[in-house]
């Protein structure tokens, strides 16, 4: 296993972390911890969790988990996360965390699902950030932490506001366009970063043709897209919701034969990524300066959903509620003045897109 320092913390974390929210049977607590304990005995020592996670059962099955750990004297950490911003709020909401956690203090606390800066904004006048303050000098939490699926320049000016020791957003070969600006922040401030959805939701293992680009000879296509961000130095941890040992296997079999690519491998192959995305948003955002306020970036992202999702009954919905958390009526406030067509780069049709997503 491979560790990196998280930011300025002092803590070093496995690069491939484990996410709690993909248990095959959250009810089968036994089997759940077979799987977390036989993720920690291969090395992995970040754990992330949250409160919606099947209703607060992730955290329940992470507090047996983490029981049993300490008893084997395998290390780890712990990530979780708030929607809270009332200090009321997120006092009864860490106070259920904790207890359900079994353990004293968070390690990684997030303030979670940033979507837009003015949801941002009214968080903060919530008192957000005086709570998270005292919960850390309090010693229930450890490290000041956001999760963010802002893209472009908004995520870099959230992070560039100096509050946060870490970041958790969504980031693959699926959507290398969008995060350089963070990346650059990141850098700059010398922060944690996590990345959740490294196999973009499912995406990329169902698409083997499209993604054929991150692929070197004798790898598998999981694999190589767990090492193409591994290859980013930026980068802390890569979370992956294990379901089976045997996705588990898979992805500690691919940390075993990692060679990184030299940032010169590694910018070609982000290159192709453009080239073999015909028909799908990269995320470049260019079309964001909509006059009617369409978050049109976002709605090109979930369309991408229905291009490529085969197996979901409701892709774009889906990808809007409980990614984007905007609804799909918003798409049919176009008013088709075509500033966007005119600033995508890749002459997407996207208002006849808006318009196929509002009338769903």
């Amino acid at each position: 296993m491979i560790y990196r320092e998280y930011g300025q913390t002092g803590k070093k974390v496995s690069l491939l972390g484990f996410g709690g929210m993909r248990f095959k049977n959250i009810d089968d607590h036994d089997e759940c911890i077979r799987l977390m304990v036989a993720a920690a005995q291969g090395g992995i020592n970040y754990f992330d969790t949250a409160p919606g996670y099947f209703e607060t059962k992730s955290e329940t099955v992470f507090g047996k988990g983490f029981a049993e750990m300490r008893k084997m004297g395998l290390p780890y950490y712990c990530a979780s996360k708030t929607f809270e911003s009332t200090e009321s709020g997120i006092r009864r909401e860490i106070e259920g965390q904790l207890k359900r956690l079994n353990i004293d203090a968070i390690d990684f606390y997030h303030i979670w699902c940033i979507t837009t800066l003015a949801g941002w904004e009214n968080r903060k006048k919530d008192g957000v950030m005086q709570t998270f303050r005292k919960l850390k000098e309090e010693k229930l939490i450890n490290h000041i932490c956001i999760s963010s699926h802002l893209i472009k320049d908004e995520i870099k000016e959230l992070l560039m506001e100096g509050v946060f020791e870490g970041v958790l957003f969504g980031y693959s070969a699926y959507n290398f366009n969008t995060r350089q600006e963070a990346f650059d922040a990141i850098k700059e401030k010398n922060l944690g970063a996590v990345v959740m959805n490294p196999l973009g939701g499912g995406v990329i293992p169902q698409h083997p043709e499209l993604f054929k680009f991150i692929r070197r000879e004798g790898e598998g296509l999981v694999a190589a897209a767990l090492r193409v961000l591994w290859d980013h130095p930026e980068i802390t941890n890569t979370l992956v919701g294990f379901d089976t040992l045997e996705h588990l296997n898979e992805a500690l079999d691919a940390m075993e034969g990692y060679k990184p690519r030299t940032s010169a491998e590694l910018e070609k192959t982000k290159a192709n990524a453009s080239a073999s995305f015909e028909g799908i948003c990269t995320g470049c955002a260019y079309c964001a300066a909509c006059p009617e306020g369409i978050q049109i970036p976002y709605y090109m992202d979930a369309y991408n959903q229905k291009l490529l999702d085969k197996n979901s009954q409701d892709p774009i919905g889906n990808r809007l509620k409980w990614l984007w958390c905007i609804p799909k009526e918003g798409a049919g406030k176009c008013t088709e003045c075509g500033l966007c067509e005119k600033a995508c780069t890749q002459h997407i049709d996207i208002i006849k897109r808006l318009k196929e997503i509002a009338l769903m």
